[in-house]
């Protein structure tokens, strides 16, 4: 498996970590007959840290397709080289980053990071153009 690969991988794994922790921090706040309905009732947007949590990941299901179908296509294309090695570190381990910056509200930092996964991105369709 190529590192490209081994990053996508990693990601996946990423998101489901996030999808449990912003499930675990809504049900905190809206309460376990909320998980349990249909949802039909259409509730106020999560506030203060579950809300964050949750924009983080929304944040991270945004760019992560993106990136899977970038990352796929150099594999299918057999582009590999460093261009596409530290293309896909750059947004997985930003992504990493992201999270608690997010979580802990500095927007700032909270930009510049997710710019870094953007650059990550962009090296990846550099290298495949």
């Amino acid at each position: 498996m190529t590192s490209e690969y081994q990053m996508l991988v990693w990601s996946v794994i990423l998101g489901l970590v996030q999808l449990v922790i912003a499930v675990v921090a809504a049900i905190k706040v809206r309460g376990l007959a909320w998980a349990f309905s249909p949802r039909d009732k259409v509730m106020p947007p999560l506030e203060g840290m579950a809300g964050r949590i949750d924009r983080a990941f929304s944040n991270f299901l945004e760019t992560f397709p993106l990136f899977a179908a970038l990352v796929l296509t150099a594999g299918a294309l057999g582009v590999h080289g460093p261009m596409t090695q530290w293309g896909t570190m750059l947004y997985f381990w930003a992504r990493v980053v992201y999270v608690p910056i997010y979580v802990l509200g500095l927007p700032v930092v909270r930009t510049g990071v997710w710019t870094v996964s953007a650059v990550g991105m962009v090296m990846l369709v550099l290298a495949l153009l």
